[in-house]
């Protein structure tokens, strides 16, 4: 059985998660060497069924990982070779056609998103773990363990990691990710020989294409069946649950977003939260708007559509009435706030403060999509307790 020992993540990583949904980088030169092996040898594919941002492929020497997607509108693909250990000095090719490469089993990682935390977490793999930028961000029980014993350093900040403490970790992988090109930070850790891997895993716009990258993760560690299972399991769930929900006769209507500054930022119409919604059998106020990430809508034209709409699910960071009436009166328009019907993911948090939402909610969106079905669909799954949406409170 899955389980989530979760309790929870920047005002930035939220729009990342909620709403969404280069130039070409010198290959590492490797020091395989000694007698010559053939890599022509016949590759065979990973089953890769909904992600559209990687691939994997192996043959009998190695596993080749290409990330194409590392982040959105990338015009550039990241090709990485996986060695293991023990074929580390019999094998040689030309390492200049790879990004990277890792030997395999990696026994020291270095993650830099919450996003990374629970497929590390799944594949039970938490003692690889031994630095992270923003801990304060993780929520996972386990991993929280490690870093107050000392076994998980903090790294400061992603936009600003500190490469001389991650470097005298000596990890065998930083697995990283970048919003809008190649970070910089990541080339000094890549120049001074550890490998880099770029995790392009928010760039999906299905949620179980952002589940799928716990295989990608599973080929850095020799976990590709229990990957695969863990994969199938997810997707099994997903899929029923959304079976269930579109035989229900009732649609209702729901809207999401809140204002920040001047502007209503909401999911837009082929966005990941947006799929959710449809798969719960809900008709999303802006369902047929072009676009996989938000759209930015004034006060006004929010209110002319959604004003009598059923269901308020995902007002941001607020959580409370109270919370949103102090901050804007107007939102007291909306039948939602007078009904109380808006549901948020910002009441689970973890021990220091971060949202399990933006941790978890990308690798299990059999959780999300069952929450949202228990909102709208109450009789449809009887016994789900919610994970993630809760109602505001008072």
């Amino acid at each position: 059985m899955l389980k989530h020992s979760y309790q929870i993540n920047s005002l930035f990583l939220l729009l990342l998660i909620f709403f969404t949904a280069c130039k070409e980088a010198p290959k590492n030169s490797s020091n395989l060497n000694s007698e010559e092996v053939e890599t022509t040898d016949k590759n065979t594919s990973v089953n890769v069924e909904y992600a559209q941002g990687f691939s994997i492929s192996k043959n009998e020497n190695f596993t080749t990982v290409e990330v194409t997607s590392p982040w959105p509108n990338a015009n550039k693909a990241y090709t990485y070779a996986l060695v293991p250990k023990e074929k580390l000095n019999s094998i040689t090719f030309d390492a200049n056609a790879y990004d990277a490469i890792i030997a395999t089993p990696v026994t020291r990682l270095v993650a830099t998103s919450t996003t990374h935390i629970p497929a590390i977490e799944l594949l039970n793999i938490e003692n690889t773990l031994i630095g992270f930028p923003g801990t304060n961000y993780i929520s996972s029980e386990p991993i929280r363990n490690k870093i107050d014993n000392g076994s998980v350093k903090e790294l400061g900040l992603n936009e600003a990691i500190n490469t001389e403490v991650l470097i005298s970790l000596e990890p065998e992988l930083v697995m990283g990710f970048t919003v809008d090109g190649e970070n910089k930070t990541y080339k000094n850790i890549a120049n001074a020989g550890i490998p880099v891997v770029y995790n392009g895993d928010w760039v999906e716009e299905t949620p179980l294409g952002k589940a799928e990258w716990i295989k990608l993760f599973g080929v850095f560690f020799n976990k590709e069946k229990q990957a695969d299972s863990i994969f199938n399991e997810i997707a099994t769930a997903y899929n029923n649950a959304k079976k269930l929900a579109l035989q229900t006769e009732v649609q209702p209507t729901v809207f999401s977003g809140s204002m920040f500054k001047d502007i209503w930022y909401a999911p837009a119409g082929e966005s990941w939260v947006a799929h959710f919604l449809k798969d719960a059998n809900a008709n999303y106020t802006w369902k047929n708007s072009k676009g996989t990430g938000s759209l930015s809508l004034n006060f006004e034209s929010v209110l002319e559509k959604a004003k009598t709409t059923e269901y308020w699910i995902g007002p941001g960071q607020f959580t409370s009435y109270n919370q949103l009436k102090e901050t804007n009166t107007h939102y007291t328009q909306f039948d939602t706030f007078k009904n109380k019907k808006i549901f948020t993911y910002s009441l689970t948090t973890g021990a220091t403060g971060g949202l399990l939402y933006y941790e978890l909610a990308p690798n299990r969106p059999d959780l999300v999509l069952k929450d949202i079905i228990k909102i709208l669909h109450p009789n449809v799954l009887p016994n789900y307790e919610p994970v993630f949406f809760k109602p505001l409170q008072p």
